[in-house]
């Protein structure tokens, strides 16, 4: 699906509609409904390209660059995926936690979970799961990322420079 069909002419995620999407598409709703049984599964859909952003193309010496390094480039390239739609990004995010639909909070801390823990491969981090260290580190970054992601929703500067400032701070101690 190409994303610029849930653009809506008043600019919020909370104004989308699927059947206006189906139309912009030229298919029958139905057809939407094939792929997607709600606007939180678009939601997730879009999250999914940041989450393959983050696990894909690493630069050759990738592995030889300290982990609060990998990690620094592995965050970057999941707000770098949706930094061009960064408002309705974090629309999104706030749809999710809308009081009335508690029904996507559940789902939501399982995805964040599984989030840190693709982060952790992605960035190639030693250990075991089921350690002391790792259920640390996971408690860590989960905090890590929750808070760089408050930090990246309002970050207007070029090139996402607050948000990558932000990272680096809270990543150097753990040289």
């Amino acid at each position: 699906m190409s994303w610029h069909v849930l653009r809506n002419q008043r600019g919020r995620w909370s104004a989308v509609r699927l059947h206006d999407v189906a139309g912009r598409l030229g298919v029958p709703t139905s057809q939407v409904l094939d792929h997607f049984r709600d606007l939180d599964s678009v939601a997730n859909a879009w999250f999914m390209l940041a989450l393959k952003a983050m696990v894909g193309q690493k630069p050759p010496n990738f592995l030889e660059l300290p982990e609060w390094r990998r990690i620094e480039l592995c965050l970057n390239a999941w707000f770098d995926a949706l930094a061009p739609h960064r408002r309705i990004t974090g629309q999104m995010l706030r749809g999710k936690l809308h009081l009335p639909h508690l029904h996507h909070w559940v789902p939501m801390i399982f995805n964040l979970s599984r989030t840190i823990q693709w982060l952790r491969e992605a960035a190639q981090l030693s250990g075991e799961y089921e350690t002391d260290k790792a259920k640390r580190e996971e408690v860590g970054l989960t905090a890590l990322f929750l808070a760089a992601l408050t930090v990246w929703t309002r970050d207007d500067s070029a090139g996402q420079e607050r948000t990558r400032r932000f990272l680096r701070r809270e990543l150097r101690p753990l040289a």
